[in-house]
């Protein structure tokens, strides 16, 4: 977004969930609320050739999308895991994708087949291991993302900034990052811009949304114009990511972000 200190994506998926129009035609809307980038969730089910035409069209880089989900710390799995991040680097080349977004695995998945926290950590730190050695062969990034347990996601493995980056520190791949989400680590644990300020470089991207409720970054209780600030003075280079949700035309609030909280 020319003019801004930081670098902005829209997720297609979550901003434009209500919405009844094509995923390319919300590319477009996303460009001409002046955004310069977009991410998504998943990949499978979305036409990649349309996506790479409508980034043709309107000058949109793809920043960020997630790996198959398949659960890491089941050591069961592993090879499942490593086939869906093999497809999901594929996708990131056709598309030029810089980052992939991975999921730490939920307990509930685990539990029943005997496996406990401890067992998941093991694996999951294995698994990143080898997904991080080839996502590097392909000059990807992994971005791992603690979710909050509170509202949105009980029963995932990863929840606590500080845990997250003892994660990091244990499976020791330099293109293996932490997806810091302000919306879900305000929910768990506050401090935001201590957090970030401290560990920037082990942040390979940012999500972003208001809490309460998950909607425009321009409600709610989180200071987006300071966190960013503090994010921007940090010399932070990577993409933040509007993850949030809402049932209005999603155009004027985009713009009404852009022009309000974006620096």
């Amino acid at each position: 977004m020319k003019g801004k200190k930081l670098k902005y994506t829209v997720c297609i998926d979550a901003v434009f969930m209500h919405q009844k129009i094509s995923f390319a035609d919300a590319m477009r809307k996303a460009a001409k609320a002046g955004y310069e980038a977009v991410e998504f969730w998943s990949w499978w089910d979305k036409d990649l050739g349309q996506i790479k035409k409508c980034m043709e069209e309107t000058g949109l880089q793809t920043a960020a999308f997630c790996t198959k989900f398949v659960n890491p710390g089941d050591a069961s799995l592993r090879e499942d895991y490593l086939q869906g991040l093999r497809e999901s680097l594929g996708a990131a080349k056709e598309l030029g994708c810089p980052a992939l977004i991975a999921q730490a695995g939920w307990e509930f998945d685990s539990f029943p087949k005997g496996i406990t926290r401890a067992q998941h950590r093991v694996s999951l730190i294995e698994t990143m291991k080898r997904a991080g050695e080839m996502a590097a062969a392909e000059n990807v990034t992994l971005v791992i993302e603690p979710l909050n347990l509170l509202v949105d996601h009980p029963g995932y493995h990863l929840a606590l900034s500080e845990d997250a980056f003892d994660l990091l520190e244990r499976i020791d791949c330099p293109n293996v990052k932490l997806l810091f989400d302000i919306y879900h680590q305000q929910i768990t644990e506050g401090n935001l811009i201590r957090t970030i300020t401290a560990h920037i470089k082990e942040i390979g991207h940012f999500h972003a949304a208001g809490n309460p409720g998950r909607g425009e970054i321009t409600e709610g209780e989180i200071n987006y114009p300071g966190v960013l600030k503090a994010i921007a003075e940090c010399g932070y280079t990577g993409y933040v990511g509007l993850e949030y949700m809402t049932e209005k035309d999603p155009v004027p609030g985009l713009e009404r972000t852009a022009d309000e909280i974006l620096i």
